[in-house]
């Protein structure tokens, strides 16, 4: 399932590697008030998410394909941000996003991701395969945002990685290559995160 245009802007791999974008879903309702996969996202997490859109598109991290968790709160974090991209890529909801151990996580960017630039992942957080995915992935990058990342990959947190290798080369073993080239989220707005 996808939505978006079926063409997208210059999406080649380039020589240095590819870009991972790692988003976690926006607030979400408690647990107790639906079963995990219909959660949608509360008040403040509806708040949230388009900001993490306009970040993305001021930041110039737009990716060239969505890979999208089928579980609501994920669906309705993407539906949020897209419209302050000034380019809506294509989002695929991959059943196998759901719930998704890292390795699993890997696999499907390195099947989907192929020949592209950018991707985004957006995951959710209740277990802690988009962050384990994260702090495996990122062995460089400035000292206080990687020490920040291994506290907590918070709502609507965005992590943005630069991989020197292509997609194929994310399945478990090729860990601790790429580069933490941003970190950020709502939350932290208040303290600088580049």
């Amino acid at each position: 399932m996808s939505s978006g245009p079926a063409s997208c802007p210059t999406s080649s791999v380039s020589a240095a590697g590819c870009r991972l974008l790692l988003v976690r879903h926006a607030k979400a309702v408690p647990k107790n008030v639906a079963e995990d996969f219909e959660r949608s996202l509360s008040d403040r997490g509806r708040a949230d998410a388009p900001e993490v859109g306009r970040w993305l598109a001021e930041s110039g991290f737009e990716p060239h394909l969505v890979l999208c968790s089928p579980a609501r709160r994920t669906r309705e974090t993407w539906e949020l941000i897209a419209p302050a991209l000034p380019y809506v890529p294509p989002a695929v909801y991959d059943d196998r996003l759901y719930n998704a151990a890292p390795d699993v996580l890997a696999t499907v960017l390195a099947e989907r991701g192929v020949g592209l630039g950018r991707v985004m992942l957006v995951g959710h957080g209740h277990n802690t395969g988009i962050h384990e995915l994260a702090m495996s992935l990122c062995g460089t990058g400035p000292p206080e945002l990687l020490e920040r990342l291994g506290e907590k990959l918070p709502t609507s947190g965005v992590v943005v990685v630069d991989l020197r290798g292509g997609w194929e080369d994310l399945p478990p073993g090729h860990g601790h290559d790429g580069h933490l080239a941003a970190f950020w989220a709502p939350a932290h707005q208040d303290r600088p995160l580049e």
